[in-house]
C-alpha cells in the first residue's frame, strides 16, 4: 500500500488580538500642540505548532513610538494572533507559509486595531504601510545564509516551541 500524499493545506481557523497597549505620558499636553512626532515602527514574527496535526499560533507584533523633542507621545504595541492549520509543504515552503503568508493575512487586522487605539487616545490615525514581508523574509534568509557561509536559504524548523523574529 502506498501512502498518500496530502496536497498543501494552509487554512485560517481564528485571528485574534494576543496583547494589546497604549500609552500616552504627556496626554493632555501632547494632544493640544505636541508637534509633529517621529514615528518609530517595530515589527516581529514568531510562531509556534501547537499539535501534530498542523495547528500553528502565528504572532505578528507591531510597535509604534511617536516622540516629539524627546519626549514620548504615545506609545503602542499590537500582537495580532491566528490559529493557522498549515500541513503538506515543503521546509522551504513551510518557512514561506511562516514568516510570509500568515503575517500578511495578519497585518490588516494589526493595522486596524493601532489605527482605533491610536485616534481612541485623542491622535491623528496611525496609517501604517504595507509590508512586504516576503522581501523582510529573503534579507533575513540571505543573511543567515552569508554567516553560514553560503549554501541554500536555510529552512525552517518548524517543530513546536520553534519561533523566528523578522525585524
Amino acid at each position: 500500500m502506498t501512502e498518500e500524499k496530502k496536497s498543501p493545506t494552509l487554512d485560517i481557523r481564528q485571528v485574534y488580538i494576543k496583547d494589546m497597549s497604549f500609552e500616552s505620558p504627556m496626554t493632555p499636553q501632547s494632544i493640544a500642540g505636541g508637534g509633529t512626532p517621529k514615528i518609530d515602527i517595530n515589527l516581529g514574527v514568531r510562531y509556534q505548532r501547537l499539535d501534530e496535526e498542523g495547528h500553528y499560533e502565528i504572532v505578528l507584533t507591531i510597535e509604534a513610538n511617536a516622540k516629539a523633542e524627546d519626549k514620548t507621545m504615545f506609545l503602542v504595541e499590537v500582537q495580532q494572533a491566528g490559529l493557522f492549520l498549515i500541513q503538506g509543504f515543503s521546509d522551504t515552503e513551510m518557512g514561506l507559509a511562516l514568516n510570509v503568508a500568515c503575517p500578511t493575512v495578519l497585518l490588516p487586522f494589526a493595522r486596524a486595531a493601532i489605527t482605533d487605539v491610536v485616534s481612541k487616545g485623542g491622535f491623528p490615525q496611525l496609517l501604517i504601510s504595507p509590508v512586504n514581508f516576503e522581501m523582510l523574509y529573503a534579507n533575513k534568509s540571505s543573511g543567515a545564509q552569508n554567516q553560514a557561509g553560503g549554501g541554500d536559504a536555510p529552512a525552517l524548523d518548524p517543530s513546536p516551541g520553534d519561533g523566528e523574529t523578522i525585524n
